[in-house]
């Protein structure tokens, strides 16, 4: 049976070329008119390392030498951003003349220089998301552990990055970005989504941000949240209409919670209790919660329990 791949190896390749033509998943097989996701994601850890100075990458940086790390860390992003952004705005157009390209180039530039631009503000409402997530949360230490090891703080920040390239017109670089950060934590952010500042996902797995979700300020929400479209079934004749929640200031959503649809409006400190499912709105202040059952425990002798209500918990 020895030579059997190599002797039907022709008939292989024509096939799968065929299959190619047949089927073609893309507009163009051009490899320079596709984004490559390792860079894309060797540009977060970079943005990591600018964001976060001292806790990832080079880590004995000092007063004296800082300027120079924020200096070669941005020519860094600069030059492999520019490349990725140039390559999705001409994978977006078929038009691929000489002017077209030198507008392409210049509008890159102007992208890729504006978004590096935000990196002050972006510092500044990710401390406002870690300032949450310490006072939030009492298995905290201390801000570093955060900034370390939590899954919601990660997700947050490739989403806030993200977001900005998204708010810049910038295809599908947004998507990979938060689909990497989904892939690691199980936290799944649009880079659509309007979220304000001190915002806290607690544990965070399983939690669906969808892409026109608006979160105020100050909002918590815990494990196995979905803040989703109460149907999809219109596809494309969908996009861009609002199909996703809105939660105001201070809203708490505890774990396994649905909250659906575009005209959902959860109110001002409202609280949401576990295993809520919504699709109407809620008026500022109000507590909602499902009744809670009666557990049965069957031993010698069955009895029942009746559950008194908690709402302000936390794991």
């Amino acid at each position: 049976m020895r030579g059997v791949f190599h002797g039907k190896l022709n008939e292989l390749v024509e096939n799968i070329g065929a299959s190619y033509r047949d089927y073609p998943i893309n507009s163009s097989i051009d490899p320079t008119l596709l984004p490559s996701r390792n860079r894309i994601i060797e540009v977060i850890h970079l943005m990591r390392e600018l964001l976060f100075p001292g806790y990832f990458g080079k880590q004995n940086m000092l007063e004296a030498t800082m300027d120079y790390h924020i200096g070669e860390k941005l020519i860094q992003i600069h030059e492999i951003l520019s490349d990725q952004v140039c390559r999705v705005l001409r994978y977006a157009n078929d038009n691929q003349d000489a002017a077209f390209l030198e507008q392409v180039k210049d509008r890159t530039e102007a992208i890729v220089t504006e978004f590096l631009g935000k990196v002050p503000a972006l510092r500044a409402v990710l401390a406002t998301d870690i300032q949450a997530a310490f006072e939030g949360d009492p298995a905290a230490s201390n801000t570093s552990e955060i900034i370390f090891s939590y899954p919601g703080l990660f997700a947050v920040g490739i989403y806030r990055a993200a977001h900005e390239l998204h708010t810049l017109s910038v295809p599908l670089i947004p998507r990979i970005m938060t689909e990497y950060a989904h892939n690691l934590t199980g936290i799944d952010i649009h880079a659509g989504a309007k979220i304000g500042h001190s915002f806290f996902i607690d544990h965070g797995t399983g939690v669906v941000i969808g892409e026109t979700t608006v979160i105020g300020n100050r909002v918590k929400i815990y494990h196995g949240v979905t803040l989703g479209a109460l149907s999809t079934r219109g596809g494309q004749a969908l996009h861009g209409v609002k199909r996703h929640p809105t939660l105001e200031d201070d809203v708490t959503v505890y774990s396994g919670a649905s909250i659906l649809g575009g005209e959902t409006v959860i109110g001002k400190g409202v609280i949401i209790g576990s295993n809520v499912f919504i699709s109407k709105s809620v008026p500022e202040g109000a507590r909602v919660t499902v009744k809670n059952p009666e557990l049965i425990i069957r031993g010698r002798a069955p009895q029942e329990f009746k559950q008194e209500e908690n709402l302000d918990w936390s794991i």
